[in-house]
């Protein structure tokens, strides 16, 4: 089993090295898992939370003036 292991092992780093030389760099990154239990509970608490700060303090108006390109 382990000489399968190493063939992938072998043809994983070999991608690796060519997206490498093609100019590319490996990123990896934790993004929430929408299928645990708790994901909907955190993001409807957010959601309220965004909303009410949004009647609160006008952050559509800050949004929009984030989202301005630089240059303006």
């Amino acid at each position: 089993m382990e000489h399968i292991g190493m063939e992938v092992n072998d043809r994983v780093g070999a991608h690796r090295e060519r997206m490498r030389q093609q100019g590319f760099r490996l990123v990896q990154m934790w993004v929430p898992d929408v299928r645990a239990d708790t994901f909907a509970v955190e993001a409807r608490r957010q959601s309220l939370a965004v909303s009410a700060a949004d009647r609160i303090i006008g952050g559509q108006e800050f949004i929009d003036a984030a989202s301005a390109p630089w240059d303006e």
